[in-house]
């Protein structure tokens, strides 16, 4: 192989495509997530319980489980650039919507729609990337993409906490704002997506010819040595045993990312009783210990060509330090363990999907296997929040659903140590 053709070529599309595609997932994470601040305010207008709190943020996954897969197997069939487009302008005008309710049930009509409107946004990028990256560059530049949902908190969480002093502003609440203001850029995003993303590599007019048939053939090759291939269509994913452990596995990674996100906020105001803003710029510092350990963990597993352990102990470890936060009495302690465990959690997350797409071909069956995997793994964010609150309203703390969640984690870390091989089948980096 030649290697510079290799490194040029990768550095061109790195340079093109990864910085669009994370500001794109930037603002799909804000809108997604930034109930979590609004709710310091939203939940006394509206009178909401913790328990109504948690279904609202639980009622997204719903739609978004339920379109995940149909939207997926579109996209592979229509291209990227438009369905991307089209999932982009939709769920940005939901967002904005946010804004205009009145009631827990308008609250919960607006979630579900938004939960439909971007189902199939994650795993069509996956599944885009996977079309662009050979498995030897695959997990850092998933990290980079996922880098950006990460850094969604870092900015949007401080971001949301100022919106929230535009408190009546031309006469509406701040976290109406907040709604308002964060849902506009995915739709113009969403229309600059028409205009800069091409569908496949033989479209991309910043390659070379020579670039983009090296390209092409050694995403070409991986895709034939795959075990799930194009050949059996996408319902060959659905019959697929380690398809299913791998869905199981994401499962259990995101009642972390799901289940402490939304309530990281909440958490941290109950521990520190400091004002909002405080406790938004409190709640972003573990997504940035994120960013930086999905980087280096992502880097190293493609350096070293080991998927087992840098897939499996940051979850176990994550866990661990979970269920320590909530046996310190100490709240700095109680902080930095949670923070860790953030961050950690966080980690596995571009292995995960270089281990999944270097088991997967392109075509419909990678497309409907990494939108299943997804669509599975967000089973917890149905189920979890509204428990998660109904824990808070019971016991007055959410220390008894924190415990829940990091033998879940340590589960999941233990199965991540036995579902990938080594290198898990990917070919020496030369």
């Amino acid at each position: 192989m030649n290697s510079s053709l290799h490194a040029e070529t990768i550095r061109i599309v790195s340079r093109r495509l990864l910085p669009f595609l994370m500001v794109c997932y930037l603002v799909a994470y804000v809108d997604r997530a930034n109930i979590s601040v609004a709710a310091l305010q939203m939940n006394a207008d509206l009178g909401l319980s913790a328990r109504m709190y948690g279904l609202g943020a639980g009622l997204f996954y719903v739609t978004y489980i339920l379109f995940e897969v149909p939207s997926n197997i579109i996209l592979a069939r229509v291209g990227a650039r438009r369905w991307i487009a089209r999932i982009m302008v939709t769920w940005g005008l939901v967002a904005c919507g946010m804004a205009f309710v009145q009631s827990a049930g308008q609250l919960y009509t607006m979630r579900l729609l938004l939960g439909a409107a971007e189902a199939g946004f994650t795993p069509g990028v996956i599944y885009y990337l996977s079309q662009w990256f050979p498995s030897s560059d695959r997990a850092r530049a998933m990290s980079f993409f996922y880098i950006a949902a990460a850094l969604a908190s870092v900015v949007g969480l401080p971001l949301s906490g100022a919106l929230l002093h535009m408190d009546g502003a031309l006469g509406y609440a701040g976290w109406r704002w907040l709604y308002f203001v964060e849902g506009l850029p995915a739709v113009l995003l969403g229309v600059a997506v028409l205009r800069y993303l091409p569908d496949r590599v033989s479209e991309a007019k910043w390659l070379s010819s020579l670039q983009a048939a090296w390209l092409q053939r050694a995403i070409a090759d991986e895709s034939a040595r795959a075990p799930v291939h194009h050949g059996g269509g996408w319902r060959s994913a659905f019959v697929d045993r380690r398809v299913w452990l791998l869905s199981l596995f994401w499962l259990l990674q995101a009642f972390g990312t799901i289940g402490v996100t939304l309530f990281l906020p909440q958490i941290l105001k109950g521990l520190s009783g400091e004002p909002n803003f405080v406790v938004s710029l409190l709640s972003a510092l573990p997504f940035l210990l994120a960013a930086g350990f999905m980087y280096l963990n992502g880097r190293h597993s493609d350096a070293s060509r080991e998927r087992r352990l840098h897939l499996g102990l940051p979850l176990l470890t994550a866990g661990v330090l979970l269920i320590a936060s909530v046996a310190t009495g100490n709240a700095v302690a109680t902080y930095a363990f949670l923070a860790l465990a953030v961050g950690l959690n966080w980690a596995v997350t571009p292995v995960f999907w270089a281990v999944t797409t270097e088991y997967l071909a392109g075509g419909a069956a990678a497309a409907g296997a990494i939108a299943l995997i997804n669509a599975v793994a967000n089973l917890a964010g149905v189920g979890l929040p509204p428990l998660l609150g109904l824990i808070r309203d019971h016991t007055g703390s959410y220390a008894l659903g924190l415990q829940g969640i990091g033998v879940v984690l340590v589960a999941g870390g233990l199965l991540g140590l036995s579902l990938a091989r080594p290198a898990d089948g990917a070919p020496p980096k030369r």
